[in-house]
């Protein structure tokens, strides 16, 4: 079985002690490939040295997070900028919208996006994109800068089958993770409506960990309880369900 996750942070201090260990676990589970989003400034150098201690197993990304869109946001997307330069990034992203906590920032997180999702379509670049009470503003925007150049994974996604149906017609995929498997989890109930070619897999880790490991530090070996969840509900074999995924990120990221 070969399963990619395509959003983990597992350069974040809390693998600090068990790093290593993590990612083998990862690969023995079947998880062969981690793509890698980036924060803020502080986790670009921590995100590239364990790249370049697993480059066969992960790629990279470059964003800014918009719960870190602070005053300072144009000289970090500057910085940002400057390093998408290099050939390395698969994607843009963490990149998007959210209002959850604080929507203090709201003109300045309106701003980065859109700064972002030109990077984007000027790289062929695709994104993660992350958002968080803020569906109307973003679908706004991207119905605004779609012009046959945006593409990428709508992350975390945990919204309505209307909402879903958006994304999709907006050219994007779905990135399903532990959230899926939890009981309260309305995605479950219209799974089957969604085109299969269009869902990703994701752990988020260190956050959002799966049923039956809901609680703990979530981790990258977890997908596959994620992997399985969905599948059952799609009625596939496993197998065939972690074939599709991975085809449908190779072929989003051209890995």
């Amino acid at each position: 079985m070969y399963l990619i996750d395509t959003h983990t942070h597992i350069y974040d201090h809390q693998f600090s002690l068990d790093r290593k260990e993590a990612i083998q676990r990862a690969l023995d589970a079947g998880v062969k490939m981690m793509l890698l989003p980036n924060v803020d400034a502080s986790t670009i150098a921590p995100m590239l040295e364990l790249h370049d201690q697993y480059p066969d197993c992960t790629r990279v990304m470059m964003g800014l997070q918009p719960e870190e869109v602070k005053e300072d946001y144009k000289e970090v997307l500057t910085q940002m900028e400057k390093e998408l330069e290099r050939s390395i990034y698969v994607g843009v992203g963490e990149v998007g919208l959210d209002f959850y906590w604080d929507a203090s920032y709201e003109k300045e997180q309106l701003d980065a996006f859109e700064t972002q999702l030109e990077w984007a379509k000027q790289l062929h670049l695709p994104l993660s994109i992350h958002c968080r009470n803020a569906f109307d503003k973003m679908v706004k925007i991207l119905e605004k800068k779609q012009d046959g150049g945006l593409r990428g994974i709508m992350h975390c996604f945990t919204g309505t089958e209307e909402e879903a149906k958006v994304y999709l017609e907006l050219g994007f995929h779905l990135g399903l993770g532990g959230v899926t498997t939890y009981k309260n989890c309305g995605v479950k109930e219209y799974l089957s409506n969604l085109p299969i070619n269009r869902i990703v897999l994701e752990t988020d880790a260190p956050y959002l960990a799966p049923v039956p490991c809901r609680g703990k530090r979530n981790e990258p070996s977890f997908l596959v309880h994620t992997a399985k969840r969905i599948a059952e509900i799609l009625q596939m074999p496993l197998e065939d369900f972690a074939a599709t995924t991975t085809a449908n990120v190779k072929d989003l990221f051209q890995l």
